[in-house]
Parts: C-alpha cells; sequence; structure tokens
C-alpha cells in the first residue's frame, strides 16, 4: 500500500464548487456534501452530514487563517472522498483563530480508512499553511483552476 495521500487523488473538479454559495457554516456543511451526494461519491448524504457536523461539535475545524477543514466518518461511503470549495465573502465559522473562513476542505471516510483521513487531513494542512499557496487557491476564479494549484502544489 502506497503511504502518500494525494489530494488530486481524491478530489475531482466536480467536487470543487468556486465559488461555494453558503452564507453560513451549516450551509457550508451541508452544500459541500451534496456535492459529494451529486457526484455518486456519498449514497446517505443525511448520515454523511450528520456525522460531519458531530465532529463539528466537538472542536470546530476552522483551523485558522480562512482555511476550514470538516471531516466526519461514515461506513456509508466506502473510500475516503473528498469535496473542496472558495467561498465569495468570509463565513463565521467558529474558528480556532476567530477568523472568517473561505476556503474549504472536506473529507469523508469509512471507519477503516482512519490512517488515510489522518494523512490526507496532515497534507491539507501543511499546504493551506503556505501563505502564498492559500491566498492563491482564495483567488482561484473556476474548479479547474483550482485543481490546477493543487496539482503544482504536490508536484513539489
Amino acid at each position: 500500500m502506497r503511504l502518500a495521500v494525494l489530494l488530486n487523488e481524491l478530489l475531482t473538479p466536480e467536487r470543487v464548487r468556486v465559488p461555494l454559495r453558503g452564507g453560513s457554516k451549516q450551509d457550508l456543511l451541508q452544500e459541500l456534501v451534496a456535492l459529494l451526494h451529486d457526484q455518486g461519491a456519498v449514497a446517505d448524504a443525511e448520515g454523511v452530514l450528520a456525522s460531519v457536523r458531530q465532529r463539528e461539535e466537538l472542536l470546530s475545524t476552522g483551523v485558522g487563517s480562512g482555511v476550514a477543514i470538516p471531516h466526519g466518518k461514515s461506513n456509508s461511503v466506502p473510500e475516503l472522498v473528498m469535496a473542496a470549495g472558495v467561498t465569495r465573502e468570509p463565513v463565521d465559522f467558529d474558528s480556532l483563530d476567530g477568523q472568517p473562513v473561505r476556503l474549504m476542505f472536506l473529507l469523508v471516510g469509512p471507519e477503516n480508512a482512519a490512517g488515510q483521513h489522518v494523512k490526507a487531513l496532515s497534507r491539507i494542512s501543511r499546504m493551506v499553511r503556505r501563505d502564498g499557496f492559500r491566498e492563491r487557491l482564495v483567488a482561484a476564479q473556476s474548479a479547474d483552476e483550482f485543481m490546477a494549484l493543487l496539482a503544482e502544489a504536490e508536484a513539489l
């Protein structure tokens, strides 16, 4: 089994929305789960959304610097899947640093994919810590541009 988890293998342009339409934390969570559901990556949208919301109640996944990485586990999802997007305006997300969010990555996987799940969360966190890269993602004008930036960053 390969050790690296590449984000551009978990994400497709169809699972990226630029801009996200939601104006609240709950709307954004629902929108990202719906994006996965509409692409056939998630069968039980309600169950996945409940899992993500339950995780969010423990501690906000607004990790700071305008980034949120909501995630959850559900055995209704056969493998680790991801959706992402950029909001037009900053949205309050109860972030750890108190700042609103513009950049979101939703990660959902089955209980037995915990290792991959942690690796993907870690990879996202490392990538978005780079100021220039994060700002370029937020400035993306389309899902294709977002994906190209991600692929470029992963090739480094």
